[in-house]
């Protein structure tokens, strides 16, 4: 059996000049968690041209969804920025990550830290009713450099609120906090320095970051990946993965970026 199965593009939305999204079938043995990754791509000059992809669907959701810069030279979001409704994609068969719920040990609010198209697996995550059963209380945080670049989240979250079956438990439990670098916003600022000083909790008016009751995932740019884990340790945070829990995770497979 062929390590990838063949999928169709079934809608495609760009959100920027540099950000988009897309729609694809789900062969229906495809089996995955809420915040792993796949590799996915095109077949080029005969041969698959592949890259690690978050899933931004959920574990049970029919159709898979996908959420992507544009690298202008990259050799393969080059090409997939200029795919359409109908166009096919590959799709690796098994899905792996360590962005799950399994791989943190037991607390009672996680935090969602993301940048950039780091919110994929998160957007996963936040639709799949489990893990509003693990934590009283998730926080997704999405840096950005401009006010755009937000837009693919604050829809993703608004539609959630409005859901016929979710939308009680996002109300409840879902704290959404969009922040921005590069211009006037009412959030703004890196997303390591917002932990750091404390502000992002003064804003949502919650305590900070506290050992025994809170746990972390980390999906983004090279830069918070290096600096906020560190920050954690020193705090007594210890990183899990599939072999032992702990009370943090990092998403180390990266997109073009």
């Amino acid at each position: 059996m062929s390590a990838f199965q063949t999928e169709t593009v079934l809608s495609v939305r760009h959100w920027t000049d540099s950000l988009f999204s897309f729609t694809a079938t789900r062969d229906p043995g495809f089996r995955f968690q809420s915040g792993q990754f796949a590799m996915i791509g095109l077949e080029v000059d005969g041969r698959p041209l592949l890259r690690a992809y978050s899933m931004a669907s959920a574990n049970h959701e029919e159709e898979l969804e996908f959420f992507s810069i544009k690298v202008p030279d990259g050799p393969l979001t080059s090409r997939l920025q200029k795919i359409k409704q109908g166009d096919q994609i590959l799709v690796g068969r098994k899905a792996t990550g360590t962005l799950i719920a399994g791989n943190l040990i037991p607390g009672k609010r996680l935090l969602l830290l993301s940048t950039g198209t780091g919110l994929a697996p998160f957007a996963s995550l936040i639709k799949d009713p489990e893990i509003y059963d693990l934590y009283e209380s998730i926080v997704l945080v999405h840096g950005c450099r401009q006010i755009p670049e937000l837009a693919y989240g604050e829809q993703l979250v608004e539609g959630l609120r409005g859901h016929e079956f979710l939308g009680d438990l996002i109300r409840d439990k879902l704290h959404y906090y969009p922040t921005v670098t590069r211009e006037p916003f009412r959030n703004r600022g890196r997303v390591t320095d917002l932990i750091a000083s404390g502000q992002l909790f003064d804003d949502l008016g919650q305590s900070g970051l506290d050992l025994e009751s809170d746990r972390v995932m980390l999906c983004g740019n090279p830069a918070m990946l290096a600096e906020l884990p560190a920050m954690l340790s020193e705090r007594g945070f210890r990183e899990g993965n599939h072999s032992e829990p702990g009370h943090f995770v990092v998403e180390k497979a990266f997109v073009e970026r």
